[in-house]
């Protein structure tokens, strides 16, 4: 189809100093995990945006030096000669597919512990280390020679850049970083040249602006990150305006810029960053978590970016821009805001993502976002449940050419997105569902039958070679799980309910206790449900915070505010051993103290059990005829919405003639010396 006219104005190519972005896209720098541990999966990964469409594709924060070095995170690195060679395999691969690329030169400061190279840290004064990681370390305060040497190392490190092929080279003067640490008022305390006064705390940013300019001459274009929250920061941005050729503007507020959906809606840097327009000349790009190419468009004409910034979005959906340039936006998978891909490199593992099943793989597995391998034989496939193990396996099965029936028991799709996505915050995770289900109707191939609970003598009488099993799993009522591994006293009692029943418009009357063994955002979330309702509500958690796992995904202080907020009691570091009907009966994790809590209703968020009774049924006649029957998402092993997805998609991966068969997954080997020194 034709390009809509409205967006021909996300095509205009966009130059950036010395070099010309093909288009308005642009991927700013985003963790993936990979890092200097994985270069051929972050090539595959990095040329995946290139190809489909993204005008400039950046790196992750790159090392320049060893005392910058954040431990157990995988980042990108420019050290030496093997790092050029490294760099160079992504900076192809992007160059490929016509998009520039872009190296983000870091250096973490204060913010690093080095546990890795054991090295000091160093930062503006000595202070503790890490942010809010918590280990044992403290910072050396630079000296002159200190400031001299992180010069000389980043006017080397952009030199590299540039053997590498890098199209721009970044100075990274925000998130809490070194240069940052020398903007900051507070954290700058300095009595020389780098501060106190504004220009003093200036003075470094500036002088690594001019030196990496004169490093990468006119073959590369220098890019600023930096922070825009404060009148400070508006006055140091009015100063250095119209030196670097490209701004990549943010906030102070990780929580904002980063924020899951749960919290902040798309396009919420607007109202802080629209100044910086009517200070500079040069391009600006920013971040939104956009997804809707009006938004996009808007944010354009009414002066706010001249190039549209994207992490999240451009790993949901690789191929967003080619999909607006093609003229089919309603194909594009939108993010939906979970974080789940930020969890992952926060655990130190490549990101994935809920939406898009293929992030992380490109290399490893050979799995491509938009093109799959066509069908290995004539074999229908029967799915049953329609949630988003199944409705992924449905649509990547069409997409192969299988003949697929999907059969789901309830009267509408998604399974357990439907019902969460009802939820305090959690509507954008609606899309996972929403997405799937507008694909499916665009395929002949895919027949859909609401409403249909099976048994397994009816699968069998169907005659289907091939069976999935997407039926889920149920949450558990009586306690068990991470901390417990018995059921608590009086889990039978009928004032006890399940997350599910809750979900399906159990509400229970009076005040309400949940116990939150899970961690993650579903006792928060039913918390706030109940708290809307008008109910008391105690939320008890064997861990220190609300939601603690949320941590990983950048929101347990939004989880811990929110909940206060709305008048959610939080008795933490206390695990349920009992209920009564009038009361529950609490332990304290650390030692034999009790205590009792008035409670009409109790709500166990634990563990969940897999729906696979009708897998065992089929499996107790191994004659039934079927080639293969399978269990996909939380039927096989329950997890996240993300992990259900995945299942899905690699069943309709493997699956050939006789039933799945896995394909081998790709490992980085570390190729030693023949001759070591």
């Amino acid at each position: 189809m034709p390009r809509d006219p409205r967006y021909d104005i996300l095509f205009e190519p966009i130059k950036i100093g010395p070099v010309t972005a093909p288009n308005r896209f642009y991927q700013v720098p985003h963790c993936s995990g990979m890092g200097q541990r994985m270069p051929q999966s972050l090539a595959a990964m990095r040329a995946m945006k290139a190809e489909g469409g993204w005008g400039v594709v950046n790196t992750e924060y790159c090392s320049i030096h060893p005392s910058s070095d954040d431990g157990g995170y995988p980042y990108a690195s420019l050290w030496d000669e093997a790092d050029v060679r490294a760099q160079a395999r992504m900076v192809e691969a992007v160059h490929n597919h016509g998009a520039l690329a872009g190296a983000e030169l870091w250096h973490g400061g204060s913010y690093v512990s080095n546990l890795g190279s054991r090295l000091p840290t160093i930062g503006t004064e000595s202070r503790p280390s890490d942010g809010s990681r918590g280990n044992p370390v403290q910072s050396r305060a630079m000296d002159k020679q200190d400031i001299a040497a992180l010069r000389g190392w980043h006017k080397a490190a952009a030199k590299r850049a540039l053997a590498a092929g890098f199209d721009i080279v970044y100075v990274y003067g925000a998130h809490g970083y070194l240069v940052s640490e020398f903007l900051s008022p507070t954290l700058n305390r300095r009595s020389d040249a780098y501060g106190g006064s504004l220009e003093n705390r200036l003075r470094l940013l500036r002088e690594l602006i001019e030196e990496t300019k004169e490093a990468v001459g006119d073959r590369a274009a220098v890019a600023v990150r930096y922070a825009l929250s404060s009148e400070d920061a508006q006055e140091g941005f009015a100063r250095l305006a119209e030196l670097p050729d490209l701004w990549d503007l943010t906030v102070d507020d990780y929580g904002i810029e980063m924020g899951g959906s749960r919290f902040v809606r798309e396009a919420a840097l607007e109202e802080t960053l629209a100044v910086a327009k009517t200070i500079t000349t040069k391009p600006v790009v920013a971040v939104g978590r956009f997804t809707s190419p009006d938004t996009m468009v808007r944010q354009i004409k009414r002066g706010v970016l001249d190039m549209i910034g994207a992490a999240r979005p451009s790993i949901a959906d690789p191929f967003l821009p080619a999909k607006i340039r093609d003229g089919r936006p309603e194909d594009i998978r939108e993010c939906i805001g979970c974080n789940i891909c930020y969890a992952h490199n926060s655990l130190g593992v490549p990101n994935r993502c809920t939406q898009n099943p293929t992030m992380g793989e490109e290399w490893r597995r050979g799995w491509h976002p938009e093109t799959i391998a066509t069908k290995a034989s004539e074999d229908p496939v029967l799915i049953v449940g329609g949630g988003p193990a199944g409705l992924e396996a449905a649509r990547a099965l069409g997409q192969r050419g299988h003949s697929v029936t999907l059969a789901e028991a309830d009267t509408a799709l998604g399974g357990r997105v439907t019902l969460e996505s009802a939820l305090p915050g959690l509507a954008e995770w609606a899309r996972v569902r929403d997405w799937r289900i507008g694909q499916l109707q665009q395929m002949a191939n895919v027949e859909i039958y609401l409403d249909s609970a099976l048994t397994a003598e009816q699968i069998v009488d169907f005659g289907f070679p091939h069976v999935a099993l997407a039926t889920g799993a149920r949450w558990r009522r009586d306690g068990i799980g991470r901390w417990r591994e018995t059921p608590f006293d009086g889990w039978e009692h009928d004032r006890v309910v399940s997350p599910d029943e809750l979900m399906a418009g159990r509400a229970p009357e009076g005040s309400v206790l949940l116990y939150d063994d899970d961690h993650y955002y579903m006792g928060p979330v039913l918390a706030l449900h109940l708290r809307a309702l008008g109910r008391p509500v105690t939320l008890v958690t064997a861990k220190g915070r609300a939601g603690t796992w949320s941590g990983v995904t950048n929101e347990l202080e939004a989880t811990n505010r929110a909940l206060i907020e709305a008048g959610v009691e939080l008795i933490t570091n206390h695990a349920l051993e009992a209920f009564d009907g009038t009361a529950a009966h609490l332990s304290c994790v650390f030692t034999d103290r009790t205590i009792e809590r008035p409670a009409d209703a109790v709500v166990p968020i634990t563990a969940r059990r897999p729906r696979d009774d009708l897998y065992h049924d089929l499996m107790r006649n191994p004659d039934n005829g079927l080639k293969s029957v399978t269990r996909i998402g939380d039927c096989e092993a329950p997890g996240l919405i993300a992990s259900a997805v995945y299942s899905g998609h690699r069943y309709a991966q493997e699956l050939g003639p006789a039933g799945p068969v896995p394909q081998a997954a790709r490992r980085e080997q570390i190729l030693l010396e023949e001759n070591p020194a």
